[in-house]
């Protein structure tokens, strides 16, 4: 029974009101655009190009779909977060509900998620801005432009540009989360102006006769577009990786996740809505600037323009919140033993896990310049949807155990709101390759070493 030995739940909400050693600065605002931040990148700019050869126009359906899968995991989180608002997300929560060996393997798998997604989308931003500086007539050597065998019939070392952008939100996180919020902020402002201009200028573009027929591959095209597409929601659970940074979490923490979420939604929807209007979705075979693609078809170059400089800014926030959450995964579990307690040990000037920050930084910049955008991108999907299904699940134990305990934000229709989460997720999880599943169940194994060889013995928890 030790394996399901849970943390005290009263004394986790007593340790997040004093301090922690990380300062409370963010509001609502700061929130809601840390969830945008981490949303609209590489899944609007990128993922509908590839979502459009599955679904046809019936892109967004997928969207809407994958959207209403998210929607009832962000009410799960919303309540579970404004009650228990300490670092850690779903592992924290798993912690205190399911159970030590369930926490743990929701946090070894949030640590692939986000560290591959953080590598993944540095590899789409240095296309980008390899794509732009070519604009300017300025390239670099065929080398340093991506990593081994990514190009065929060219030779690559080192993929350079997504090395160093990564270091460089490293750096930038390293040094303070106020400061790192305040660029998010600006950067998230720009990406949805682009957003919205692509909008209107594509809108009057727009031929119905791109819409026939809607589904050409049936309701499974759908289905298999949302499950490849669902990528694109990823990250407004990281905004709950900020709850001991959050002034007045049990209000602000229940806004940023479900604003974030709705604004994300409707920009997603109405770009594949007309993104498909204005190109034959059967354009977008191997391109991987669908959005810009559309502009140039309609003859709107000075737009496309904008839009990959969009792109770039877009996937900078998303890099910047993904290793965020990140490394304070990380901080929380290495506070509870499972990891070395170097990880969580607060730097006295910055305030910030900077060990950690500059750890993750490093080794997954590392990965983002020496593996291949498709090898990264295997594992991402399954491991979200699995820690959506599994925030659902906390709802539903907390709900039966604790129906005493004052939560500032309730879920509503428990329990057929987390009934619907878990469903959805499962459901799109079969959708999904055999190799993906295979690849997963590796990484858990490789996990169940870890914890039975050093961390089950090491946790805060184990009787001395």
């Amino acid at each position: 029974m030790s394996l399901f030995r849970t943390k005290d739940l009263d004394q986790m909400i007593h340790s997040s009101r004093s301090d922690t050693g990380l300062q409370r600065t963010l509001g609502a605002m700061d929130l809601t655009l840390l969830g945008v931040g981490a949303i609209v990148g590489t899944g609007i700019f990128v993922l509908t190009g590839s979502g459009a050869l599955l679904a046809g126009p019936g892109l967004s359906l997928s969207f809407i779909l994958a959207a209403i899968a998210c929607g009832f995991a962000a009410l799960c989180y919303a309540e579970f977060s404004s009650t228990v608002p300490v670092s850690g997300s779903i592992y924290t929560y798993s912690y205190a509900t399911m159970g030590e060996l369930v926490a743990w393997i929701i946090g070894w798998d949030l640590m692939l998620e986000y560290g591959l997604a953080t590598s993944a989308v540095s590899v789409g931003w240095s296309g980008y801005m390899q794509s732009l500086l070519s604009g300017f007539g300025i390239g670099l050597p065929a080398v340093l432009t991506a990593a081994p065998g990514a190009v065929p019939g060219v030779t690559t070392w080192f993929n350079l540009p997504a090395f160093c952008i990564l270091l460089v939100i490293t750096a930038l996180l390293s040094i303070g989360i106020r400061e790192s919020a305040r660029a998010n902020n600006i950067m998230v402002f720009i990406k949805i102006a682009v957003v919205v201009l692509f909008i209107a200028v594509g809108f009057g573009h727009v031929q119905p006769t791109n819409w026939q027929p809607y589904l050409p591959f049936g309701y499974n095209g759908v289905f298999n577009a949302a499950a490849i597409v669902f990528f694109a929601f990823i990250g407004f659970d990281a905004v709950t990786s900020a709850a001991e940074e959050v002034k007045n979490p049990a209000r602000n923490l229940p806004i940023g996740i479900i604003a974030s979420l709705g604004i994300c939604a409707l920009l997603y929807v109405v770009v594949a809505a007309i993104m498909t209007g204005i190109v034959p979705f059967q354009k977008f075979a191997g391109v991987d600037h669908p959005v810009s693609l559309a502009l140039q078809y309609a003859g709107e170059n000075w737009v496309a323009g904008f839009v990959d400089l969009g792109a770039i800014i877009g996937m900078t926030t998303v890099i910047l919140v993904m290793t965020y959450g990140q490394t304070r995964i990380l901080f929380a579990m290495s506070r509870d033993g499972l990891l070395p307690k170097k990880l969580s040990s607060i730097h006295p000037r910055f305030a910030t896990p900077f060990f950690t920050t500059w750890l993750v930084g490093v080794m997954f910049a590392f990965i983002a310049a020496l593996i291949p955008l498709n090898i990264l991108a295997e594992l991402i999907n399954i491991g979200t949807l699995m820690a959506f299904s599994l925030i659902a699940v906390a709802v539903l134990v907390l709900r039966k155990t604790r129906p005493d305990l004052p939560r500032a934000f309730r879920c509503p229709g428990v329990p057929f709101v987390p009934l619907a989460a878990i469903g959805f997720c499962v459901f799109l999880m079969f959708h999904l390759q055999a190799v993906t599943w295979i690849a997963f169940l590796c990484w858990l194994a490789i996990g169940f070493l870890v914890y039975f060889g050093y961390a089950r013995r090491r946790s805060l928890l184990h009787p001395k």
